[in-house]
């Protein structure tokens, strides 16, 4: 009998290690980003808090623009900070399946940097090592936690 339990426990185990996550890709598009994914029911959902970014000069003058660095820096930031939060919990942005980004305008009453902040997301999504894409929005807001923080990443994860 027990013999009988270990193999469903490990038959379980195993099904549920294939999470049953469909990604829709954008219509005639080549964007890097999913119109949709679906979740199976069965599939664990990981909501991973907004990270923002580490200072990318600590000696600069506390907030400046040189302390945090432009829009690029601070997503690449993000991601790296991200990336190691995401492997102390045995996942990686392969399991992403929803991402909510906030950017803040680098000039008071300006336009957020959205290309900066591709050209960063563009190094960890939609690559030949890490093809799937999240469902994705990306947000102008008036700002973040500290002054001159310019990016603030969320994820939502599907845990196999």
């Amino acid at each position: 009998m027990k013999k009988l339990a270990v193999t469903g426990a490990l038959l379980g185990a195993a099904l549920a290690a294939q999470a049953d996550v469909t990604r829709y890709p954008l219509p005639g598009s080549d964007f890097p980003i999913s119109q949709a994914v679906e979740v199976s029911a069965d599939t664990t959902l990981v909501y991973h808090s907004g990270m923002t970014p580490a200072p990318a000069n600590p000696d600069a003058e506390r907030y400046s623009a040189e302390f945090w660095g432009n829009t690029e820096a601070q997503t690449l930031s993000v991601f790296n900070r991200l990336q190691a939060s995401l492997k102390e919990k045995g996942l990686d942005f392969g399991n992403v399946v929803k991402m909510q980004i906030y950017l803040v305008a680098p000039e008071a009453g300006g336009m957020m940097d959205f290309q900066g902040m591709m050209n960063s997301y563009r190094k960890f999504f939609g690559t030949k090592e890490q093809p799937n894409l999240p469902a994705r929005s990306a947000f102008q807001v008036a700002g973040l936690a500290a002054p001159g923080m310019l990016v603030e990443i969320e994820v939502v994860l599907a845990r196999p």
